[in-house]
Formats: structure tokens, sequence, C-alpha cells
């Protein structure tokens, strides 16, 4: 026996397929007869069709729809109409204006929206003064509902899509992020989200190519409100045995951070659960990774700086022959970052370390002759920025006279 699909997992489509009795409404009066003139015009009817009248005609079509939000509460109904115009608007954005004709001005276009998802609670008294009017009104009170939406959600599968999805959209105008930023929990909702990413594989690999763990770290160490630490703690926790976010967690210092927060009177057990586990799974790593895993895992994401083991000589000298895995992978890596970034320090970064290969691997020369990477370094010689010329004519000259006489002259 097939399994009835959720109400609110149907989709604009499936909604549309449906057919509604308008005579029916006319009859009961709870539509006109012009209205229902109008509706069998329209219904079901092809773009091509529906457009003209919409040119035409358009506030009429929207007065229409307005009505019956007003006055039919049967959900068939109401998402059938919600799915006409959000059909109406996907075909031509535009049509947003029709509803602010100036024939529509004594209309209230928000109310009937509203009410749908409980911003305006259904029989309220027209004259209520709680109404939402203005824009501003509505646009605060819908950033709100969608952040509730995000701490609270009132369906297991579509709130949080739903309410990402919308904030996302939103949020491209600067207004609402004002709003946005505004609303009680901001912290605590951008937080929340990458914690619900952290589950989801497909936005893990993306997050891993931000500065996304960077960011996290500094929210934990200044944030003094527990539900944001907790959701952080918690998202540490997911990705910890996820790609190179344990080497990044231990570059950014975070074992001594997880020491400090413990040492907190915190309240909330699933916090200091988490806060246990996330130091175990530390702890394993940090004896786990030795300086070329994290080394290496620096370089494949390219979040390449100074950190000590660049210009450790012990590094160098113990790890050299690590670099002809994979048919010197590191060094190809390497190569990518001098071609196509535009971070001047992971610029550096790369030209020191190809450098570093040159002057501590017996065939150094040989192996970067072979990348080709002559032409590639010299281009960086006439960088605008400092460092980045002083490490790509280091590289250079090494390539040119050998590490012994390369050094010589750096001295």
């Amino acid at each position: 026996m097939p399994v009835a699909m959720d109400r609110a997992e149907l989709t604009t489509d499936q909604v549309l397929k449906r057919d509604i009795p308008w005579e029916t409404y006319m009859s009961t009066k709870l539509i006109s007869s012009t209205c229902l003139q109008l509706l069998r015009r329209y219904d079901h009817k092809p773009e091509a069709q529906r457009g003209p009248l919409l040119d035409e005609d358009g506030p009429s079509y929207v007065r229409v729809f307005l009505d019956i939000l007003r006055s039919i509460s049967k959900e068939e109904t109401v998402e059938y109409v919600l799915a006409l115009i959000d059909e109406m608007l996907a075909a031509n954005p535009k049509r947003a204006a029709l509803f602010y004709d100036k024939s529509l001005s004594g209309e209230e276009i928000y109310d009937p929206f509203l009410r749908q998802n409980g911003m305006v609670p259904n029989g309220e008294a027209s004259n209520s003064k709680s109404k939402l009017t203005s824009i501003h009104d509505v646009l605060k009170g819908l950033v709100d509902w969608l952040c509730s939406q995000l701490r609270s959600p009132t369906h297991p599968n579509c709130s949080i899509p739903t309410a990402t999805h919308c904030l996302a959209t939103l949020l491209k105008e600067t207004y609402v992020r004002t709003l946005f930023v505004q609303a009680d929990g901001l912290l605590y909702e951008t937080c929340l989200c990458i914690w619900l990413l952290s589950f989801y594989d497909a936005a893990v690999d993306y997050l891993s190519t931000t500065r996304v763990m960077p960011r996290l770290v500094e929210v934990v160490k200044g944030s003094t409100k527990e539900k944001v630490v907790r959701v952080v703690v918690m998202s540490f926790r997911n990705l910890l045995a996820k790609g190179a976010f344990a080497a990044q967690m231990i570059d950014l210092g975070l074992p001594h951070i997880v020491q400090n927060l413990k040492a907190q009177a915190w309240s909330d057990e699933d916090l200091l659960d988490a806060l246990n586990q996330l130091e175990v799974g530390l702890k394993e790593n940090l004896k786990r990774l030795s300086s070329f895993d994290k080394y290496k895992q620096q370089v494949l994401l390219g979040h390449l700086d100074w950190s000590p083991m660049h210009k450790d000589p012990n590094f160098w000298r113990e790890n050299i022959t690590n670099f002809e895995e994979n048919d010197f992978q590191i060094l190809r890596v390497l190569m990518t970052v001098i071609d196509t970034s535009t971070d001047t320090t992971a610029l550096a970064v790369a030209c020191y370390d190809l450098s570093q290969f040159l002057q501590y691997h017996p065939s150094g020369r040989l192996v970067v002759a072979d990348l080709k990477a002559k032409d590639r370094v010299m281009k960086l010689m006439n960088h605008d920025n400092a460092e980045v010329r002083k490490n790509s004519l280091l590289c250079v000259q090494r390539l040119f006279l050998g590490a012994k006489y390369a050094s010589f002259l750096q001295a």
C-alpha cells in the first residue's frame, strides 16, 4: 500500500494538478460570480494564455487570489492558490508589481499570506493594532519567524530547508541583512546552520574548502552565550572525523581552547558531553597526525601560512622523501597554488617551500625542472607584494644555481 505524501513535501506542480470546485464556492457565496469568471479563464491554462491575461488585467487576478486566501480556509484550496501565485511569479518576477497596483491601494496585501504561517492569528479583528501593514513590519516579522523555524522546526523535514532557502533569498537585500543582524540570536542561528550542515556529506565537502573552521574557533573563544558555545562545540565534534578538519582544529589550537572551556561552569549536559568527546577525539588525532600529515593537509587545502614547520630545517630533513608520494603530488599542488592563488601569503609560502625542496632533496632541481616550474615561478618575481617577490627570487636562484650557491647569495 503506497504511503501518503506529507502535505508539506508536495511540489508546486503536484498541487496544481488538483481540481478545485470553484462553482461550489460561488454557490456558497465564498467567491463572487466575477471571481468565478476570471478563474475559469485562468485556471489550468498554459503560461502562453495566462501571460496575456495578466498583462491585460493583472491586478484583478491578484485581487481574486487575495480574496480567496481571506475567505476560504480549506487547506487544499489555500495551497492551490499559493501555488498559482508562486507559478505566476516564477514565470515573471516583475509581476510582483501587480500586488502594488494603485487599484489595490485599499487592500491588505500582506495579511492573507501572514495568516498562513501564524504571523497574524486567524480570526483577528481587521482593525487590530497588531496587524503588520508596512513592509518594514512584514519583513521583520518574516525574518523573526524564519529564525524561529531554525530554532524550533514545526515540520521535521521541511521547516529548516525552507527557512534556510528563504533567508538565502531575503539576505540578498541590504535592508533585510540589517533586520537579520538585529534579530535576537543571529550568531546562534548562523552557527546552528553550520551544525545542521555538518550532518550532510556534500555540505561538509564544501565547508572544507572555506574558512569556516577559523571563524568557528573565533566564535567559541569570544562568545559567552552557552547555547552558541554548545552548537559550535557540537559542530566541531561532528566535523572532527571528516576530511582535514582534525588537522585544522589542532593547528588552530583547539585542544587548549577545549581545556579552557571545560574549566568553565556550564549547566548544559549536552555541551559537557560534547566537550569531553571532542577532547578525546582531538587527543587521538594529535597522536596520529605527524607534522608532515599536517603540512600535507595544509597544502591540499590551499591554506598556506607561515606556520613553524615551513622554516624548520628538521622538518625538511626528516620528511623530504615524503614529498615523493603519489608522483610528487605535494609539489604539483604547490605549483597549482603558484599558478592560481590570489593570496599573497599562500604565494610566498608556496615559493619558499619549493625552494626548500630544491635545497634538501638530492634530485630537487631535476624534479622541479620536470614540472616546468621555472617560468611559472619567474612570473612572480614582478609581483606587487614584496614577500612574494623575495621568495620567488630565492626559488629561482636555487633552481638555477643550486642550493649551496643560492643560499650563499640569500645570506
